[in-house]
């Protein structure tokens, strides 16, 4: 292991059939009043809604209820919520739904109580959270982001056209996370797979750095591996409660910091599609298919030999009789060929984006990468190889 880290992760996770029977002991640690976090109307349509209400009231809570999350949660829903949690004392924010509703959360969580703009302080300035966290539970309802185990908390603020992420440190964290899998049954069969193509690609983003040999490139490998698998199950059956436990925990793990320990980490695929949710409001990890085939076309030369290895262990190509350049490129159509299984875009035109787009994507796009640092140049040329 090439760098030196220290792992904490302070979220409970109660995972299965079950796991909702443990939210009432959880309520017991918190005051009186719950902000009940939630999306468009799936939580309610399901009966899930029902039973969240009940239990809140058999723990004699008063409820004040923030709905109609979006899938790239806004600034302005932040801060109506913000101003819900101040003006009725919320002692819990309990996040219903799938990783926006609770990256929502969480930014509520830190920006209730924040003194000046929390936009300009937390995702522009990056300064150290100094006021008030409000606690943070989930149920999680999609699979696909990670959010219910880690500090990630992604916002599109549409007036300045900006979708920016942060990673905040374990006192943000959700205190504790409900997994049912079967509370993913009802998420439409595209929405599944746009969560299962997004930790795909956190798993790719953390995976394509460095050159050591160190065991997370092992773990992860071996995720996704199990990742392909259940999910080529749950497109045959999505009520495949194997397969879905499976995606599940995949993607908990696949951004729980776990698959990223002593790594340098890549994170450009996300800063470009970040953008283009700005721009178009498509689902995450749609966006991350149109634009992953592209970006690793892009970079694989420059760790050319751990596309082989991509190839070789998450793929089963056969690289003994090929050169380096014909295996990572193996590895990457079998890449793109999964892409196309999931029933996800490959170009970003099939997203809403225009040509006029392109350059103010860009222009705007967080400049990084791993194994080649990118500019707004090389960040044009993938956007125009994907269009």
């Amino acid at each position: 292991m090439k760098f030196d880290f220290t792992y904490f992760n302070p979220t409970k996770i109660y995972f299965g059939k079950t796991a909702l029977e443990n939210l009432s002991s959880e309520l017991a640690n918190y005051g009186d009043t719950v902000l009940l976090v939630y999306g468009k109307g799936s939580v309610k349509k399901s009966g899930l809604y029902d039973k969240m209400i009940k239990i809140l009231n058999e723990a004699g809570k008063k409820i004040v209820e923030l709905a109609g999350i979006k899938s790239n949660p806004s600034y302005k829903q932040m801060m109506e919520g913000a101003r819900l949690v101040r003006e009725n004392h919320a002692d819990l924010i309990l996040a219903v739904g799938g990783g926006s509703v609770i990256d929502c959360a969480k930014a509520i969580s830190i920006s209730a109580y924040c003194k000046g703009d929390p936009w300009q302080r937390y995702w522009i300035d990056y300064e150290e959270v100094d006021n008030e966290i409000v606690p943070v539970g989930a149920v999680l309802t999609m699979a696909g982001t990670g959010s219910e185990m880690n500090g990630g908390s992604v916002i599109t603020n549409e007036e300045k056209m900006l979708k920016n992420g942060r990673v905040y440190p374990p006192n943000v964290y959700p205190k504790f996370s409900i997994l049912n899998p079967e509370y993913t049954y009802t998420v439409p069969k595209y929405q599944m797979a746009s969560g299962i193509f997004d930790t795909f690609s956190h798993l790719l983003e953390q995976y394509f750095s460095g050159t050591d040999d160190n065991t997370t490139d092992y773990v992860i490998e071996g995720v996704l591996r199990s990742l392909t698998h259940s999910a080529r199950a749950a497109l045959k059956n999505p009520e495949d409660y194997e397969a879905r436990s499976n995606i599940m925990w995949c993607a908990t793990i696949g951004l729980n910091t776990i698959t990223g320990l002593s790594k340098e980490q890549d994170w450009e695929v996300h800063m470009i599609e970040h953008q283009l949710g700005a721009y178009t409001d498509c689902a995450h990890g749609a966006g991350l298919a149109a634009i992953s085939t592209a970006y690793y076309k892009y970079i694989y030369k420059f760790g050319i030999d751990k596309f082989v290895r991509f190839a070789k262990n998450v793929w089963d190509v056969n690289t003994d009789t090929l050169s380096k350049e014909e295996a990572a490129m193996a590895g990457i159509e079998k890449l793109s060929n999964f892409i196309r299984e999931l029933g996800l875009p490959s170009s970003l035109r099939e997203l809403g984006a225009t040509e006029e787009m392109l350059p103010l994507i860009a222009k705007s796009t967080i400049q990084g990468g791993g194994y080649k640092q990118m500019d707004e140049n090389d960040i044009l040329t993938v956007l125009k190889n994907c269009y």
